[in-house]
């Protein structure tokens, strides 16, 4: 990717993901909590990131056993491999992406997913160590943005709603840092990978972070950060959804897991739990 200026800075080395794989691939399998035995019962698997859509699904799976599906929770730490499994067949839905992503993923892939319903948003923000309020982020600032295409432009866009950027009239979500014709206070932009941004904060002037990075990253590093620039949930098309198998979304234990996530039950889960990090898309 070319950079469209001499002030845009673009690594041409990302940060390696750290996939977590399916058994028998490598993979990490993460038992969601105990529901009691259920002989007969028909099982979803379920791939996730655990923070927050592991949480989200495991406060969902005494919803769904009522209605008679169990939920086998399974942890991936990377944004690839549940798309891949799901297509393979080692799982019945993931739960950890937005359509935009989803859409872009599968065409490069020529993987056969769909959305069967939103579940939440994570409102991309701009967070800083370093600064408390968005005046405070001074000309030249080094700022980074994940790397993948769909929050990549997610990114540009939180940034010009917030007046840092001006980007080429109509682009749309397929924003690239080549669609930036302004940039009034000369930031210095750097794509790397989502996973990596949290522990990259505190050398950068400020990063637009996914919300569940942030989040997992929280509970380890204890940053101080502040965030400066948040997107807004209204009509919000990056809404974190359910992906099946195109076709499966008609499928009755698909329906009860979709109702389990959407439940009253699951509402007040995400509403006490996140600070408003989190909101539920339903």
């Amino acid at each position: 990717m070319k950079p469209p200026s001499s002030f845009l800075l673009i690594p041409l080395a990302f940060a390696a993901i750290s996939a977590v794989l399916l058994v028998g691939t490598g993979c990490k399998k993460s038992e969601a909590p105990a529901t009691g035995e259920a002989p007969g019962v028909p099982t979803l698997k379920v791939g996730v990131n655990p923070v927050p859509h592991g949480e989200i699904l495991r406060a969902a799976v005494p919803v769904a056993l009522r209605d008679g599906v169990r939920i086998e929770v399974v942890e991936f730490t990377d944004y690839v491999q549940p798309n891949i499994a799901l297509s393979d067949g080692q799982l019945d839905a993931n739960y950890f992406q937005h359509v935009p992503y989803l859409e872009r993923f599968a065409a490069d892939r020529k993987l056969s997913l769909s959305s069967a319903g939103a579940v939440h948003l994570e409102p991309l923000a701009l967070y800083s160590t370093k600064y408390r309020q968005l005046a405070e982020l001074p000309e030249g600032a080094q700022v980074t943005i994940p790397s993948d295409p769909s929050n990549a432009s997610r990114a540009l866009h939180l940034l010009e709603d917030h007046g840092l950027l001006r980007l080429r009239e109509n682009v749309g979500a397929a924003a690239t840092v080549q669609d930036v014709v302004g940039n009034p206070r000369k930031l210095e932009l750097r794509e790397i990978d989502a996973e990596q941004q949290p522990r990259t904060l505190e050398d950068v002037a400020a990063a637009v972070i996914n919300g569940n990075y942030f989040l997992e990253a929280q509970k380890h590093l204890k940053l101080d950060a502040k965030v400066l620039a948040s997107e807004s949930s209204a009509r919000n098309p990056y809404a974190n959804v359910i992906v099946v198998r195109k076709g499966d979304d008609a499928r009755p234990e698909v329906r009860v897991l979709l109702k389990a996530l959407q439940s009253a039950e699951v509402r007040k889960f995400i509403e006490a739990n996140y600070g408003g990090a989190v909101v539920p898309a339903f």
